[in-house]
Order: C-alpha cells, then sequence, then structure tokens
C-alpha cells in the first residue's frame, strides 16, 4: 500500500489568468493525488521533475514527445481562448481552470477526467471522445463546446491522452516510487501555549511534524479521557513531502495540569507518543 489514498489518480491543473486581451499568466501542475510531482516552466516551455521518480517509466524521447504536445496545446489554447473570449462573453480579468487525469482502484485503471471550469465554476468536461457542457453554464457552455468539437483530430489526441497515456504513466509512476510512498517516518512532537482565549483560560497546543503517511490520530486527554474539545487544524504539507499538524484546546488555567496529548501514527507501531502538559511550561509574561 502507498501512503496515499484510495482511489488513486494521477491528474494535471492548468489554471490560465486572463488580465486583459494581451497579458496572462500560466500554472501548470502535475499529482499523484495529493503529492504534487511535476511543474511546467513557462520561461523554458519544460516540465520540471520534482521527485527522483517522478519520470515513472516513460523514456526521454517520450517525455521530449509530451513537452512538445504540452508548449503546443498551451500555446493553441491561450490563443483560442483569446480570440472566441468576446464572442464567448468571458469579461476580462477572468480565470480558466483545467483538471484531467485517470483514477486508480485497487491497483486497475478506473477511468479518465477532464473538467474545465470558468471563474471556479463548472463549465465543459470532456467525456469518451468530445466535450460536453454543464447544463448550469448556459448557451456560453454550449457554443465554447460547439466550437472545441469541431477538431476532432485534437479530441482524438485529447482521448488518447486519458485512456492510454495517463493509465501507463500511473502505473509506472507508482512502481517507481514505490520505496518513496511506501516509507513510514516517525511524527515529531511538542507543546506550546497558543495565544490567550481569555483571562484565567489557556490555549494548549500539541504540534506533530515530519509524519508519513498523511493519516494520523491526535487528541487532547485527560488520563484515558478524551477531550472533546481538542480543535485539529488542516494537515499541511512540508517540503520535504511529510506532514504537519497543530491541535489546540482551551481549558481554564487551573485544569491544564493532567492533561496530556497523545499521537497515533503507522509508523509507531502501536508505540503512541504521549506528552504531559504538567504545568511544565509557565505562560509567558
Amino acid at each position: 500500500a502507498t501512503g496515499l489514498k484510495e482511489p488513486l489518480s494521477f491528474h494535471v491543473i492548468w489554471i490560465a489568468s486572463f488580465y486583459n486581451h494581451s497579458w496572462k499568466q500560466n500554472l501548470v501542475s502535475g499529482w499523484l493525488s495529493d503529492l504534487q510531482t511535476h511543474t511546467w516552466d513557462s520561461n523554458s516551455s519544460t516540465i520540471v521533475f520534482l521527485w527522483p521518480w517522478s519520470r515513472g517509466n516513460f523514456s526521454n524521447e517520450e517525455w521530449k514527445e509530451l513537452e512538445t504536445l504540452f508548449r503546443i496545446r498551451t500555446i493553441r489554447s491561450f490563443e483560442g481562448i483569446r480570440r472566441y473570449a468576446h464572442e464567448l462573453q468571458f469579461e476580462y480579468p477572468f480565470e480558466i481552470q483545467v483538471t484531467g487525469g485517470c483514477e486508480l482502484h485497487s491497483g486497475k485503471v478506473s477511468g479518465s477526467f477532464l473538467q474545465l471550469a470558468y471563474q471556479g465554476s463548472d463549465f465543459v468536461s470532456f467525456q469518451n471522445n468530445s466535450w460536453l457542457p454543464y447544463p448550469v453554464a448556459g448557451n456560453m457552455a454550449k457554443h465554447f463546446c460547439k466550437v472545441l468539437n469541431q477538431n476532432q483530430h485534437e479530441n482524438d489526441i485529447t482521448h488518447n491522452l486519458l485512456s492510454d497515456t495517463c493509465p501507463r504513466f500511473i502505473l509506472g509512476l507508482l512502481d517507481a516510487g514505490k520505496a518513496h510512498l511506501q516509507r513510514q517516518v516517525k511524527p515529531e512532537a511538542w507543546l506550546s501555549h497558543g495565544p490567550s482565549p481569555g483571562p484565567g483560560h489557556l490555549q494548549l497546543v500539541c504540534h506533530v511534524s515530519g509524519f508519513y503517511p498523511k493519516p494520523v490520530w491526535v487528541m487532547w486527554m485527560r488520563g484515558e479521557q478524551e477531550q472533546q474539545g481538542t480543535q485539529r487544524g488542516d494537515i499541511l504539507p512540508s517540503a520535504d513531502g511529510t506532514w504537519y499538524l497543530r491541535a489546540t484546546l482551551e481549558v481554564a488555567a487551573g485544569e491544564a495540569a493532567d492533561l496530556s496529548c497523545r499521537v497515533k501514527h503507522s509508523s509507531l507501531e502501536g508505540q503512541d507518543i504521549v506528552l504531559y502538559w504538567e504545568g511544565s511550561l509557565v505562560p509567558r509574561g
């Protein structure tokens, strides 16, 4: 099992911002579920591999082909959108977001997806071999699909990327990244004071950092009693591919003494980390 949740997906996110008729910005990234594996360098129009295994099992020739295809498509998409912006009633500044890729379920490819959003709302999607409007997106989307579906050759290439290239790639990527994705990295934990929630009250903070894979259980405890007031923040990524989390609890100052923070994680193999508050942290000031 990898450290990533099922279903696994490989997807590319393209965000194009059009500020006015001539000024635009382009952000492209590749993701294996919630782990970023690739980015696109707009200056050199090249794919940047973020991990030693990000090439999967594709040859340099295949990567060169994909790079060229991507470069041409990006330029064409920009020109096309700009040309039809007025006709489609896209008003500057606007943003187009495209997400496309494929999914794996229990090691088998279960399908592919390609969606385009305009200003953050569902606009059109690619099904089988053609573009379809989202009903909520109205006539603008219908017209956009009509324009896109005029070029069946481009649609065939898109279909091939989604149904052949992507599934082959994700299987090779998981294989190449196996050691990295299956690793177990133990968390470190420490306690600190948060900002005071009010007179006579404390905010206790339990920091848990540097763990992999992502699933983790963190709870403030009084003896064996889970403290339901525990507030968990989001699990945030660190630069080295591990995760960070903080769990806070607000208590009356006199009630902090016998509290502890307990951390469970697969890397600890049942040996939970338990840190006692013990009044060892005297409030500052």
